[in-house]
């Protein structure tokens, strides 16, 4: 079986190759900074992600339900790429953001796969987002 190819979107609060589509989704949340701020830990993740030559957008989207009146918004980042090099930019993420002295990291991550059709390299989520407002027009149209 050839890599895996992932598609991830990396929520931060502030903020294909093969036939095979992995779409995990990973949540890094530093613990004990000296700020309240996470703008630098989000800048420092984007300039991971920009070493790392895999294909990514950066999102800003407004929650509906903030848990706190601080979180204004989320900043979402979405990879793709092989799944070793995915994986390789959540851990280099990690380690970047230790180094900028965060004590502690908390990251939920959730990957699903599927096998049934070919995904273009660097279009697995534009593909997405053009399908969603296909069926919406759809609805618009009727």
């Amino acid at each position: 079986m050839s890599e895996l190819y992932a598609v991830a979107g990396i929520p931060l609060l502030s903020s294909v190759l093969s036939p095979n589509l992995t779409p995990p989704d990973f949540c890094l949340i530093p613990i004990g900074t000296a700020n309240t701020s996470v703008a630098e830990e989000v800048a420092e993740c984007q300039r991971v992600l920009a070493a790392s030559g895999l294909t990514y957008k950066r999102i800003w989207h407004k929650p509906r339900l903030a848990v706190s009146r601080s979180i204004s918004y989320i900043s979402l980042t979405v990879p793709e790429g092989p799944w070793s090099k995915v994986s390789q930019a959540i851990h280099d993420c990690h380690a970047a953001v230790h180094a900028k002295g965060a004590l502690r990291i908390a990251t939920d991550i959730r990957i699903g796969t599927r096998i049934d059709r070919d995904i273009t390299p660097g279009q697995g989520n534009d593909a997405k987002v053009t399908r969603v407002q296909s069926i919406l027009a759809q609805d618009n149209s009727s």
